[in-house]
């Protein structure tokens, strides 16, 4: 019996938009436009954990500067 492609784990890379916003797309996708990869890939779980302790502000950069500033 044949592995199937559905038992093997897909890679993925984690990607920031211009808001600082993060997110994981599978490396075999091209990345979105608005979107740029943070230089972090492997498993599911591994970009979640990276993801945890990068993004630990979730308000979009536009509000946290206004939020700042005044």
């Amino acid at each position: 019996m044949s592995t199937g492609s559905s038992q093997q784990e897909t890679d993925y890379a984690v990607v920031v938009n211009q808001q600082g916003q993060y997110s994981i797309w599978p490396i075999n996708k091209i990345v979105p436009n608005g979107w740029t990869k943070a230089g972090k890939q492997g498993s599911k779980a591994c970009c979640l954990a990276f993801i945890d302790e990068a993004w630990t502000d979730m308000r979009p950069r536009s509000l946290q500067a206004r939020t700042h500033s005044g």
